[in-house]
């Protein structure tokens, strides 16, 4: 069983990267924090004494457990972060064991398919309410 703590608004992006890695049971916490929490957490946990977009916190990992897993946190400072959505689905690759620093760009690429993903199920409706996607409904034609 899954037991997701999460804002609702970024539930499916969650959900889309945990089905992404096979992971189908445990606890995760995603949450958004202000710029002085974020940058202490990087303080302590990275020797980074600056604020970033997002930090993941493993607690379990990828190795099998004895009772439910604990997955971890994902830790998000929307004033640092262009897309949510892709927070969440970087965080959680992170939580799932894959680095884009020591990779060959697997884990980049396997977060844009995930997001890209998550816009192309919105594109149905964005069209039937008119707007095309990927342009902001203001912008001419």
């Amino acid at each position: 069983m899954l037991e997701l703590e999460c804002p609702p608004e970024l539930r499916a992006a969650a959900l889309a990267a945990l089905e992404t890695c096979g992971i189908g049971d445990g606890h995760l916490t995603v949450a958004l924090v202000d710029e002085m929490r974020i940058r202490e957490l990087n303080r302590l946990h990275r020797d980074v004494d600056r604020p970033t977009d997002v930090l993941s916190f493993p607690v379990d990992g990828t190795e099998p457990v004895a009772g439910p897993r604990e997955l971890g946190d994902v830790v998000i400072c929307p004033e640092h972060t262009v897309d949510r959505e892709e927070a969440v689905v970087h965080g959680i690759l992170h939580l799932a064991g894959m680095d884009h620093e020591t990779d060959a760009g697997e884990m980049l690429a396997l977060q844009d398919r995930v997001v890209g993903g998550l816009r192309f199920k919105r594109a149905p409706q964005a069209r039937s309410r008119g707007l095309q996607v990927g342009r902001s409904p203001s912008i001419p034609k």
